[in-house]
């Protein structure tokens, strides 16, 4: 039977869907279904439309993230297992991965069991025995996962918003942004596989009946990075698992308390023992031996150049029994530029550009790291942003009045504070430099922007990862251009100018994955914005698009005589 989605409720059903007489969510409708209801009500699967974000202004939201981080606070410090075929592993011994408080460092989150080499072989083989029978679950069932994932972490908001806040530094927006997407993933990835799940559309030939569908890859490496360990981590993961595949998941050590959040949803909502197994631990041993394992179909990562590129040898390698080539799907990270032309909105696009390189501490690999502005506006659009940057308050994030938390570790903080001091010597320190001294000995660092930065010095050129701008006068239009195509990197980058001709030309040759045309260079939205990049930032992967799930996927095609 075809599925075809219904979009009879509409848009504005979906905005309105916690509203009473309203249609329910997919979670809910399937967590009531019957299961011979279950194909019906994929019939009627709303259009897809993105979780809005928490507007802390209103009372009560404030005070129900205040209640959370509250409870939150009362489950630190516990010790947590493995989870591997569906059972709980304690590792004996001092084996710990232990997560901190980067606001206070001394503060431990969680204590994670640490797995080595002989864990990794046994979820291999775990996720091996539960890909026979998981590959041969109806993609119709695989969605109604997904669907009721979603609904429990959008009941489940502000609580997962608390961990993030607590173990990473998000700030109430960040952090309720990072759940959002998370959410979106899974609602999108679902609705995504109800397309391609079916038999695709193949030209007409006569005395022949043919099919083609896509099958999933086997047993995949998910490797998510800590700067969104929600949302990229169930990105991947739902991707993955709704295509029919069962993967190892090994958290980056920053944030496993987060990532076994979503890992105790999935068990919750009943996914099948061996589908998802949870394997903290050490990427430079139990890492690099999932990547090499020979039953390694596919890895999906997501973090830094020189990570993903030692991936990617290792995956390239055939190892002994190993019968396919694997599959890499990689996000690496970004040295994103902003063009300011001599006919921009200044005041808009000072605006954007502290926004990108500033929000959640310049740690997103679609930052503002540069900002390359046409000589004839400089002066005055350094002065706008700097300006604006002086307003931003640095503290724990705890406290929704502060826009900028700490950076996500120690390394970080001491590599951030490395390349201030470059910088200083290779442009001029306007605004901050300096670590911020707090009696937790939290990892704060004050918005730093550098100015008259030269288009090839080493903090122009190399990813930061901190909140850390450097500033780029530019001759002309062709010469801001050719600066923001100078890096090995292509993720993101955005343009502000009047000029449609400028506009028209940075959309053939900005060469990053991500465009923005007057407005900031982050903000990504799952279906909205298929984000991934060129070059060294990756495989241009396009999460949140609808090429996405093809990745996860082989195409199969079945010809019969008639």
């Amino acid at each position: 039977m075809l599925l075809k989605i219904d979009k009879s409720f509409g848009v504005s059903a979906v905005k309105n869907r916690h509203e009473e007489n309203m249609p329910k969510n997919q979670g809910e409708l399937f967590m009531s279904t019957t299961l011979a209801d279950k194909e019906k009500t994929l019939l009627q699967v709303n259009e897809f439309v993105n979780e809005p974000f928490t507007d802390f202004s209103q009372p009560a939201n404030k005070k129900a993230m205040e209640e959370a981080i509250k409870t939150v606070r009362l489950s630190l410090g516990k010790e947590y297992p493995l989870v591997i075929g569906g059972k709980d592993v304690k590792v004996g011994g001092d084996n710990w991965i232990i997560s901190t408080n980067p606001s206070k460092p001394d503060e431990v989150i969680a204590k994670f069991a640490k797995a080595d080499q002989k864990l990794a072989e046994e979820a291999i083989n775990e996720a091996s025995i539960a890909f026979e029978s998981w590959k041969k679950v109806p993609y119709t069932e695989r969605v109604q996962y997904l669907f009721k994932a979603a609904e429990i972490m959008r009941k489940r908001k502000h609580e997962l918003s608390a961990w993030l806040i607590l173990e990473i530094g998000k700030s109430w927006a960040e952090a309720d942004g990072d759940v959002a997407e998370a959410i979106d993933f899974c609602e999108f990835y679902g609705r995504e596989m109800l397309r391609l799940g079916q038999a695709q559309p193949l030209t007409p030939y006569a005395n022949e009946k043919n099919k083609l569908h896509y099958i999933p890859l086997g047993v995949g490496v998910v490797i998510p990075p800590w700067n969104f360990p929600l949302a990229i981590l169930v990105g991947m993961t739902t991707a993955s698992i709704v295509a029919g595949n069962t993967i190892v998941l090994k958290p980056s050590s920053d944030t496993p308390a987060i990532a076994y959040q979503f890992v105790k949803i999935m068990q919750e909502i009943g996914l099948p023992k061996g589908v998802i197994n949870f394997l903290p631990g050490p990427g430079a041993s139990v890492g690099d031996y999932l990547v090499s394992h020979p039953k390694t179909r596919y890895i999906a990562f997501t973090g830094s150049k020189e990570v993903g590129l030692r991936i990617n040898e290792m995956a390239a390698k055939t190892q002994p029994k190993q019968i396919w080539i694997k599959r890499l799907i990689a996000e690496m990270g970004g040295k994103d530029g902003i063009i300011v032309d001599n006919d921009a909105d200044l005041d808009s696009a000072a605006e954007g550009i502290v926004a990108a390189a500033f929000g959640f501490q310049g740690q997103k690999c679609s930052a503002c790291s540069r900002a390359i502005i046409h000589q004839d506006v400089y002066d005055k659009t350094v002065e706008k942003i700097v300006e604006k940057a002086k307003k931003l308050v640095v503290g724990d994030p705890q406290d929704n009045n502060n826009f900028m938390g700490p950076v996500a570790s120690k390394s970080a903080y001491e590599s951030i504070l490395k390349y201030i001091e470059t910088g200083k010597k290779e442009g001029h320190l306007l605004l901050g430099g300096n670590a911020i001294k707090t009696n937790a000995n939290g990892y704060f660092i004050e918005p730093t922007i550098i100015a008259d930065v030269d288009p090839k010095a080493k903090i122009s050129l190399e990813e930061i990862f901190g909140p850390v701008l450097s500033i780029i006068k530019a001759k002309d239009w062709q010469h801001a251009l050719e600066i923001a195509n100078n890096t090995e990197f292509g993720l993101t980058g955005a343009v502000y100018t009047k000029n449609r001709s400028h506009l028209d030309q940075a959309s053939n040759d900005f060469h990053v994955g991500n465009l923005y045309l007057n407005r900031k260079c982050t903000g990504a939205l799952v279906g909205v914005h298929p984000f991934g990049g060129f070059n060294m930032s990756g495989t241009d992967s396009k999460a949140g698009g609808k090429d996405y799930l093809l990745l996860f996927t082989q195409a199969k095609t079945v010809s019969e005589k008639v």
